[in-house]
């Protein structure tokens, strides 16, 4: 299953690793808790559209940047799971797995 909390936390986590910077230091910028970042870098907790934007300017790097890293990432899991037609009454659904 594809969480974009998780996805959008990995890209965040790898964009502030890029640039040498510490938890604390981008928490400070973005003027969010350094728990509240952690959570949202690890998956735990999803981020508001004001938060995104605020971590992505303390970061320097625009959101459609950032939102294009997380539609590459889900777009590459989804593709290691070839679609599966599964019938539902008279028509064919498909889906993403099988299970």
């Amino acid at each position: 299953m594809i969480l974009l909390r998780h996805e959008l936390g990995e890209v965040l986590r790898e964009r502030r690793q890029d640039q040498s910077r510490t938890l604390r230091d981008v928490a400070a910028s973005a003027s969010v808790s350094l728990g509240y970042l952690s959570e949202i870098e690890r998956g735990v907790k999803e981020a508001s559209s004001e938060l995104l934007a605020a971590v992505c300017d303390a970061l320097d790097v625009p959101m459609s940047i950032v939102l294009d890293d997380v539609s590459r990432r889900v777009a590459h899991v989804e593709s290691l799971s070839a679609p599966v037609s599964l019938p539902v009454g008279d028509r064919a659904v498909v889906s993403a797995s099988a299970a």
